[in-house]
């Protein structure tokens, strides 16, 4: 009997040990999968994701700055000025850091809008300063002065460009690029641009400027989308001598390999603090003519970009802009803008004017509460064309038309300066 009750007993303590180990298990399992889940939207929301990347180009391109053996050469014993921003990574460390690593004398930061590190609202003068990692000077081109003066570049025999842009004429970099070259040229000193991807760079459309609407928003007879790397603007800015008294930079431009203007790429780091991931960029073009009206593009929330609103407006959609980092005074601040959720739109291939012409509509017994009264839109589309023909009632198709002429000549001039099909 005692052998047949510590038989029944054994059995009992196997089957519950087995079955707590089972149930232990499965609780570790699930853990680890919301564990995983919970990773991976992580990275998903750390991420800056494209549409449709092609996993096969986005493995093979190289980037300029990966290409070492090219232009660490150029760099030995010289002074170096680099213009970067948080941007300029390669890998996983930062190029200043990279250059200072491998013996190269880097005397000098020139920071772009919205400072070296990228946290500055669009629009915010950003002071002159130190690098806390690398104790070097920081020099601020969006602040007291936009170009580098002869001073700031005493030391510095090479100035190296590494920025990723976005492709359209009113994002500042470009107007940067102007500035760096510039100066270059006129204190004889050399620029090497290294290349990055144009996410933008597979349409090309827009108003192309017109003379007498130059600003640091728009320096170039170019459309809003130009379709073109920095580094091939580079080359157009000095092979049709859009410099002061038609100097040219002594430039060399550092390719990447295996990119077309048709690669998807997905941008590790956001360019600037209101554009956090790919569908911003692919909207900025359009979008960013209301920052020429009193209609919010979404400043001030989690969704810049994304999104357009205003307190007269119709429709379904609606948010609050608050202060945060980025935009400090957003547009509308506070109130409740209605209007559209874009965060679900298609890959753009074209600007669209319809939302803007929309939203002019909804409000025409009072234009003058919808564009601003310092005709910044006249800045943003480089003519002060655009506004009349919204004002005027012509259709979309009909505004699009009067742009073909200029695009037309633009591409002929583009193509001499191509680096990439």
């Amino acid at each position: 009997m005692k052998v047949i009750k510590y038989t029944y007993l054994f059995l009992f303590l196997t089957a519950f040990l087995f079955t707590s180990c089972g149930a232990q298990e499965k609780n570790v399992t699930e853990n680890q999968k919301l564990k995983i889940r919970s990773q991976e939207s992580e990275t998903k929301d750390q991420k800056l994701i494209t549409y449709n990347p092609n996993p096969t180009i986005q493995n093979t391109l190289v980037l300029a700055v990966e290409k070492t053996n090219e232009y660490l050469p150029l760099l030995e014993n010289k002074q170096i000025g680099i213009v970067t921003n948080q941007t300029g990574m390669l890998k996983q460390q930062h190029l200043v850091d990279f250059l200072l690593s491998k013996g190269i004398d880097v005397t000098t930061i020139f920071s772009p809008e919205h400072g070296f590190r990228g946290k500055a609202d669009a629009g915010e003068k950003v002071k002159n300063g130190r690098d806390l990692k690398t104790g070097l000077p920081i020099i601020s081109l969006y602040g007291k002065n936009k170009k580098p003066t002869a001073a700031q570049l005493a030391n510095v025999d090479i100035l190296l460009f590494d920025i990723q842009d976005v492709g359209v004429r009113f994002y500042t970099y470009i107007s940067t690029l102007h500035y760096i070259m510039e100066a270059a040229a006129e204190q004889h000193k050399k620029v090497i641009v290294l290349d990055r991807p144009n996410p933008n760079a597979h349409y090309i459309d827009g108003p192309v400027l017109e003379k007498g609407n130059e600003s640091f928003i728009g320096m170039h007879p170019v459309p809003v989308v130009y379709g073109m790397t920095i580094g091939e603007y580079a080359q157009m800015i000095n092979g049709e001598k859009w410099l002061k008294n038609n100097v040219q930079a002594d430039l060399t431009v550092i390719k990447m390999d295996h990119y077309t203007h048709q690669t998807s790429y997905d941008l590790p780091i956001k360019p600037s603090p209101n554009l956090p991931n790919a569908q911003s960029i692919s909207l900025y073009p359009s979008l960013c003519f209301f920052e020429g009206t009193t209609v919010s593009v979404g400043r001030g929330t989690d969704f810049p970009f994304q999104v357009y609103g205003a307190p007269y407006l119709k429709g379904d959609f609606q948010f609050i802009p608050k202060p945060n980092e980025g935009a400090k005074h957003p547009k509308n601040q506070g109130k409740t803008n209605y209007g559209k959720d874009l965060r679900s739109y298609p890959k753009m291939n074209r600007l669209h004017l319809s939302w803007l012409i929309e939203a002019r509509e909804q409000n025409r017994p009072l234009p003058n509460a919808f564009w601003l009264k310092n005709g910044f839109i006249h800045l943003l589309a480089g003519t002060k064309k655009l506004k009349q023909q919204i004002d005027q009632g012509m259709s979309e198709e009909q505004i699009r038309a009067s742009w073909q002429p200029g695009l037309e000549q633009f591409k002929r001039i583009r193509s001499q300066y191509l680096l990439y099909p």
